[in-house]
């Protein structure tokens, strides 16, 4: 299994949205990046993620899981984009915050700290074994 961490606004879609689509989760689209593009490419069924809400917050909220992978985003006629489907999982106990995240020598090295500005990334495993015991999993 592979772990990811999705970012988004609060404001524009939140974990309680998330969590209202259910099983059948929701469309990771409108991604313009083709680093955070690829990543998505790279997913597969059942990879966990985490629901990162950015700007507001600034906050690991909830883990999420892959049920559809890459396929062609439908807010767009342009075939470089694709995106995946994720549906929630369950929420953390508690957020972990970007400056908690940042303040830990364990996640020093963590995409959510180095590149802050990636919508879609990567997260190692020992990443999430700390992110989730610091949000109470």
């Amino acid at each position: 299994m592979t772990y990811w961490l999705f970012k988004s606004e609060p404001d524009t879609w939140s974990w309680d949205q998330q969590v209202a689509k259910g099983e059948v989760g929701e469309e990771w689209h409108g991604v313009r990046n083709y680093q955070a593009r690829n990543n998505m490419r790279a997913m597969k069924i059942g990879d966990l993620g985490f629901f990162y809400h950015s700007n507001i917050g600034k906050a690991v909220v909830g883990i999420v899981e892959v049920c559809a992978e890459s396929a062609p985003d439908s807010t767009t006629d342009d075939p470089r984009w694709d995106c995946v489907h994720i549906r929630a999982v369950k929420p953390l106990l508690r957020a972990v915050t970007l400056e908690e995240c940042k303040a830990h020598p364990g996640l020093a090295h963590m995409a959510l700290v180095t590149t802050s500005r990636l919508s879609v990334q990567p997260v190692r495993p020992e990443e999430w074994e700390i992110i989730c015991k610091l949000g109470g999993l």
